[in-house]
């Protein structure tokens, strides 16, 4: 539990993301954007993964 939190509390000026991510997030929020996918909430989501085989 310890080192998870480590790894939840650096500092965001200290962690560089990775070079896809930003292409990533800018796909999906495009796709938002288009209509071609939702949000949903956490609550559902959750239940979407949980009933997927």
């Amino acid at each position: 539990m310890e080192a998870l939190w480590t790894d939840l509390s650096v500092v965001e000026e200290d962690y560089e993301s990775p070079a896809w991510h930003e292409s990533a997030l800018r796909e999906t929020e495009a796709r938002v954007a288009s209509g071609e996918e939702q949000q949903v909430d956490w609550a559902e989501a959750k239940r979407r993964l949980r009933t997927r085989s």
